[in-house]
């Protein structure tokens, strides 16, 4: 079921807005309908991004409960994302020199 969407703004607004959408070839409800979709699927994303992070987070939460969890110093961490860095360079570069 679709639903109306109201809201004011001053006439010059609206003219301009409407100028603006016609130079595009479509209609300002056509222009406000885009913006809103565009809107909804952003928040879509978002949402869909925030679910991720929480099963993450709950994740390494329930690995460190478990005693599972593994601790490195920050140079190891830093040497290890060192050496991913390189392998992915070396990566690339081997794939755009073909």
């Amino acid at each position: 079921m679709d639903t109306r969407i109201q809201f004011r703004v001053d006439e010059e607004t609206k003219q301009l807005a409407q100028q603006m959408a016609e130079s595009q070839g479509r209609t300002l409800s056509d222009a406000c309908r885009e913006l809103t979709l565009e809107l909804a699927q952003a928040q879509r994303a978002k949402m869909s991004h925030d679910t991720w992070l929480t099963e993450q987070v709950n994740s390494a939460f329930e690995t460190l409960e478990s005693g599972h969890a593994q601790f490195v110093s920050h140079e190891e961490a830093t040497d290890s994302m060192n050496e991913r860095k390189a392998a992915a360079r070396q990566k690339l570069a081997t794939h755009t020199s073909k």
